[in-house]
């Protein structure tokens, strides 16, 4: 099977994630498919928490979000690199998104990070193991 496009779902709060970018680009070079990264970030505007938030805040989180995208993109893979990857911030359920834009993309594979379980577990996080049960495409799970 050949891969045309690859989604990387990651959580920039997460250092760990960088090996799933890294391991996202190695994937899709192997075919010269478009490496898709995306971040998601919660939708505070509906709920009744955001009646606390300014109007812009929601704006203003999405548009730093994306520059911290960018940039661990780039320090990751390299500014030559960096300039063909699209970078895609969503808004709301994390599982939800990722699974609606790598419809959207016609996405071939997801690489999606799952951190080591504690002692007490032994599955993988409730987003990581939501996009596997729930995608129409290939996951590759990274431990990290």
């Amino acid at each position: 099977m050949t891969v045309k496009s690859v989604l990387c779902a990651i959580d920039l709060s997460h250092e760990s994630d960088k090996e799933v970018l890294k391991t996202a680009d190695k994937l899709a070079r192997l075919d010269d498919a478009q490496l898709d990264v995306i971040t998601v970030v919660p939708n505070f505007g509906m709920t009744l928490v955001g009646s606390y938030f300014d109007e812009n805040f929601q704006g203003e989180m999405v548009s730093k979000t994306r520059e911290a995208l960018t940039k661990m993109v780039c320090d990751v893979l390299g500014e030559d690199r960096n300039k063909s990857v699209r970078h895609i911030v969503s808004t709301g359920s994390i599982y939800e998104e990722i699974l609606e834009v790598a419809a959207q993309a016609g996405t071939d594979l997801i690489v999606i990070g799952a951190h080591k379980p504690a002692l007490k577990e032994f599955l993988l996080g409730p987003n990581a193991a939501r996009v596997v049960r729930h995608s129409n495409c290939s996951v590759y799970v990274v431990r990290s």
